[in-house]
């Protein structure tokens, strides 16, 4: 039985701050993530036993011979001074939220400064890029469609060609994973690299009418596009339906948190603002494993 809109969701608010209450739920949590838990044989001198928590400080010890582990050591954690359940709420947020979270949003939530704030979501932003990380390539059928991301020029233009923007390519496998990536223009040799790191060799690929996605039928992809300009938005073939309506949803949701959520994302930062929202798109069925997921990564 699927569950019903209007109930409770998987990892709640409340459940959060009753599973990590304190600084020593979160860092007992990141000691388990990291080594499986404080009971470990010791890498100085071998013998097992349970290293117990230091007064005052992120670090666990040996009962033996007392040598040190700090569970935050080498990880976006690694000195902060912020306090760990802050850490672990921003992390919650970046996982619960549909349209992101701006550095004001974490100023007001966790009550830092807008500096430590932005610091956090930019290293949060990083840390899902480790979490999602993926070598294979996207197999079966694929969608694939650019956008243009910004603000209005002093033109009006809008779409294609629209000067100022940033340009950046998406790529759904149906009922699978998602990637998207910055790119410099949409031309023929850009695209194809794109399509080369990305799309496994002999693969059903969905375009709109770009000329440059003519490369895909030469290089061995069945492709298929529709013609937005003429309000195609789906059509059939040989029993394959191409379109990339999967995609553009990604593309809408996205120009929509940059409007309202985040106002601007320059052209440098845009990357990482991507690999947030490829995140969730990919792991979107999990709220729960997917912040466990994230602390997994640090």
């Amino acid at each position: 039985m699927s569950k019903s809109p209007s109930a409770s969701p998987e990892f709640s608010v409340r459940e959060f701050f009753t599973r990590f209450p304190d600084e020593a739920a979160c860092l007992n949590h990141i000691m388990s993530v990291r080594f499986g838990g404080a009971t470990m044989d010791c890498p100085s001198c071998g013998v097992e036993g349970e290293f117990h928590k230091l007064r005052d400080r992120r670090v666990y010890a040996c009962p033996h011979c007392l040598f040190q582990i700090a569970p935050t050591a080498n990880t976006i954690l690694h000195d902060t001074r912020t306090p760990l359940v802050s850490w672990f709420y921003a992390m919650y947020l970046f996982c619960t939220t549909r349209h992101g979270v701006s550095g004001k949003e974490l100023q007001r939530q966790l009550g830092v400064t807008y500096k430590t704030a932005y610091r956090m979501g930019q290293q949060i932003r990083t840390l899902m890029q480790k979490a999602d990380h993926f070598d294979g390539l996207l197999t079966g059928h694929i969608e694939m469609d650019e956008a243009y991301v910004g603000g209005k020029s002093k033109g009006g233009k809008r779409g294609r060609g629209a000067p100022g923007k940033t340009i950046v390519v998406g790529m759904a496998q149906r009922d699978g994973r998602f990637s998207a990536q910055v790119i410099p223009d949409v031309k023929k040799d850009t695209l194809r690299k794109v399509v080369q790191e990305n799309v496994a060799p002999g693969s059903v690929v969905s375009t709109d009418e770009l000329m440059s996605y003519g490369l895909l039928a030469g290089d061995g992809f069945t492709h298929g596009k529709v013609k937005h300009g003429k309000c195609e938005f789906s059509k059939s073939e040989g029993g394959v339906s191409f379109h990339v309506n999967t995609v553009e949803g990604f593309w809408r949701l996205f120009k929509a948190s940059v409007r309202s959520t985040h106002v601007h994302i320059s052209k440098q930062h845009m990357q990482r603002y991507l690999d947030e929202f490829t995140f969730r798109a990919n792991h979107r069925q999990r709220v729960n494993g997917m912040f466990d997921l994230l602390v997994g990564a640090l």
